[in-house]
């Protein structure tokens, strides 16, 4: 029983080291999120990028490539700086890179959330390879399509599921119907009218309270 117990605890504690290790390849990778993502139209889209070195090394660099979007522009981040890669001739944009200044990055046990206002391309879904430096120079691309039966290759490419319909509905949300035959307007003279009528009223008490003094008087 006692050898029994030792393999027993030894398989156990094989299993949670291998849980553990394996853990950071299920998370710890590129994600691309958006709150509307809809085909042909603009979105603000984040991309989450978690740092993943065994060295202690800093991420100092994220690029990201895009379907050539014809409109994008960055969010300001703080201790980095936003590069567009331009084509002039074609009026889109390739990519989008940041780069953080000395001294900062994307340290260990940490993620940095880098937003981009784009618009989508006119497809089902869209696919944004990304590669990852590190300051110990070494360098990861996101940029690997899904597996065969859905499952997830070892480096990813963040991707987008677009969806059919308005990227913005409050834009169609009708403006207020201005008052027809200036119903407005009316309301106000009704509220004059009572106040009117309301002073007239006090008046004539006010003379009835008085003819009856001086009637008291004579």
């Amino acid at each position: 029983m006692p050898r029994a117990r030792r393999c027993l605890t030894a398989l156990a504690a094989s299993g949670a080291l291998y849980l553990a290790s394996a853990a950071p390849a299920a998370w710890a990778h590129v994600h691309a999120s958006s709150d509307n993502a809809v085909r042909g139209a603009t979105a603000l889209v984040t991309f989450q990028v978690p740092n993943e070195s065994n060295t202690g090394a800093r991420t100092t660099a994220v690029t990201v490539a895009l379907p050539d979007a014809p409109s994008v522009s960055t969010e300001y981040l703080p201790g980095w700086t936003a590069t567009l890669d331009r084509d002039a001739a074609a009026g889109t944009v390739h990519s989008v890179t940041w780069t953080a200044a000395a001294g900062a990055g994307i340290g260990v046990d940490q993620f940095a959330l880098f937003r981009i206002s784009v618009q989508l391309p006119d497809a089902d879904t869209v696919s944004f390879p990304a590669t990852q430096t590190y300051s110990d120079g070494t360098v990861v691309k996101w940029d690997q399509p899904p597996l065969a039966g859905g499952a997830e290759p070892e480096h990813p490419a963040p991707m987008l599921t677009l969806q059919t319909g308005s990227a913005a509905p409050h834009d169609h949300h009708p403006p207020a119907a201005a008052p027809a035959n200036n119903a407005a307007p009316p309301a106000k003279s009704a509220d004059n009218t009572a106040r009117l009528l309301a002073g007239a009223a006090l008046v004539l008490a006010a003379i009835g309270v008085f003819l009856v003094l001086i009637r008291r008087r004579a």
